[in-house]
Order: C-alpha cells, then sequence, then structure tokens
C-alpha cells in the first residue's frame, strides 16, 4: 500500500482531527517560534487536516498558506475545514514539488516527512522552493533516540525513515542548509492515566508513557537558506 492508499483510508476514517488533535500539543510550540514576517508565503508540506496553515493565517502575518497531502481525501478534507481564500491545499509529490523557486518563505512539517520515498530528494525540493533566509521546521515524533516509536512501522504498511538527531542534521547540510536549532519539545499536555490504569492497550507500564511523552517528546530540527 501506498501513501495514498494508506492516509486516504485515514481521512475516510476521520483520522485527520485526530492527528491534529494530538499533534497540536508539540505543534503549536514549534510553530511559534517560525519567525513569520507581514507577508510572508508559509507550505504546509504533509498537511492533513490542514490545522498549521490555518493557525498560521490566524496570526495575521501570513498572506499566503499552502497545504500539500499526498492524499487526495486528506486534501478534500482540509478544504472544507475553512473559507479562508488565502489558503489553498494542493495533492502533489514530496519529491516534485509544485512550486517555482524561491516561492516560499517557511515551510513547516508535522509527522510527515518520514513517509517521503527519497528523504534526501525531499530536503532538495524543498531547498529549491525556499527564499533565501527562508526555513524549515520538520517536526516528528518517530526518530532514532526514541526508542519508543520503534515499533510504529510495524503497524503501518508505507516505508518510514527513522533518522537519528545526528543524521537529521547531516540530511539538512547535504540539501544546503544551515542548521538553526534542534531540539526536542516535550508534550506536557497529553492525559496519562494513574498507574493503578496499567498496563493499557499500547503501554505496558507508566514509566514508558511518561518517557515517551514527557522526555523524549517531537524532535524539531530547524533549516535555514543561506
Amino acid at each position: 500500500m501506498g501513501v495514498r492508499e494508506e492516509f486516504d483510508a485515514w481521512a475516510a476514517d476521520g483520522r485527520d482531527k485526530g492527528m491534529e488533535a494530538r499533534h497540536w500539543h508539540t505543534a503549536k510550540h514549534a510553530l511559534a517560534r517560525m519567525p513569520v514576517e507581514s507577508g510572508d508565503v508559509v507550505l504546509d508540506l504533509g498537511c492533513g487536516s490542514g490545522y498549521a496553515g490555518r493557525a498560521l493565517r490566524e496570526t495575521g502575518a501570513v498572506a499566503r498558506a499552502y497545504g500539500l497531502d499526498g492524499s487526495p481525501e486528506m486534501v478534500g478534507n482540509a478544504r472544507s475545514y475553512t473559507d479562508d481564500p488565502a489558503i489553498g491545499y494542493v495533492g502533489g509529490d514530496f519529491n516534485a514539488l509544485p512550486f517555482t523557486d524561491d516561492s516560499i518563505d517557511h515551510v513547516w512539517s508535522m509527522e510527515a516527512f518520514y513517509y517521503a520515498a527519497d528523504p534526501h530528494r525531499t530536503l532538495s525540493e524543498i531547498r529549491r522552493i525556499l527564499r533565501p533566509g527562508g526555513t524549515f521546521y520538520c517536526a516528528v515524533n518517530f526518530y532514532e533516540e526514541n526508542v519508543h516509536s520503534h515499533q510504529w512501522q510495524e503497524f503501518i504498511d508505507v516505508e518510514m525513515t527513522r533518522w537519528s538527531r545526528e543524521e537529521y542534521r547531516a540530511a539538512f547540510r547535504d540539501a544546503g542548509f544551515h542548521v538553526a536549532e534542534q531540539d526536542t519539545i516535550p508534550d506536557r499536555e497529553i492525559d496519562i492515566p494513574s498507574e493503578r490504569e496499567f498496563p493499557t492497550e499500547e503501554w505496558d507500564t507508566r514509566e514508558a508513557m511518561v518517557e515517551r511523552y514527557r522526555e523524549y517528546g517531537t524532535l524539531l530540527t530547524v533549516g535555514v537558506v543561506p
């Protein structure tokens, strides 16, 4: 099963809104760091429900927001969630972005980059469409240091790329970015049940759940175009 088929099914089941609810806990902190200025154009890569573009438009600074997803069903859902004419959602391939050179100020991607069939090519494409001084904010929960994420590949048919922190930095640099920032953003808001409620369907111990959300959290790597 490819990316399109996998996430078309997710969108049809309403899982796009579920992902939005879970990701927002940490996404909002990363988005708040993005150096958006008046008139900027932003792309959300792997936009899902399109929440990031809507949030950035609400700041009043973003002139135009685009969301790109490999799933037509996700794109259709995202379009239905807003009537803002300055937000556009398109279907597309991460390795052949439908934007001209130097046309985007900032690219955001949350829990999507590791689905790229050729992540190095995707980074080159992002570098191509970004203007000088533009940024790529890449947020992932599936990464080498997060040992609790390693089993996720077993539950999804799409091949996923699991890089370490250093591998992200190296790949960004190879694509022509300066790595301006890299850290982890803990999820302080997700509800963690009391010890007596463990094990659960997903967790054997409360300690493991606390470690996953409170300590490992979301890995954010920020690249800047020279």
